[in-house]
């Protein structure tokens, strides 16, 4: 059974960064053709797909967040994390990390399916000053 939990500060100030790691259990983040994403729902939103790193490292971002964005991984701790800058009061979310898989065709992956079977159970942050 694999678990995910992300860990990380509920309050972050405006214009700092947001950092979140979410540390996996039961599975390796390097095992092929998985991907480790985040996923945030703002209050009253639908989720949102932020980002993800592939079993090889490889990563993937939300154009509309990819110049704020930065995900990487440790995998002597098996542990993914994702950093936010500049963030403001509209980052203010449930943030949370899944498992996802890789579109690939033979050895060639193309990048993730947003088709997730494991979920974190969230983390709220909060930007505020």
């Amino acid at each position: 059974q694999v678990q995910l939990q992300e860990s990380g500060p509920g309050l972050v100030k405006p214009s700092q960064t947001l950092s979140l790691t979410c540390t996996v259990s039961g599975g390796s983040i390097t095992t092929s053709y998985y991907a480790w994403s985040w996923i945030r729902q703002p209050p009253g939103k639908g989720l949102e797909w932020m980002g993800a790193i592939a079993y090889d490292g490889s990563t993937y971002y939300s154009p509309s967040l990819k110049s704020r964005t930065s995900i990487s991984r440790d995998t002597s701790k098996n542990q993914f994390s994702l950093q936010l800058s500049s963030v403001t009061p509209e980052d203010t979310a449930v943030y949370y990390c899944a498992r996802d898989y890789m579109y690939c065709s033979g050895y060639v992956c193309y990048g993730p399916r947003y088709e997730y079977d494991y979920w974190g159970q969230g983390t709220q942050v909060t930007v505020s000053s």
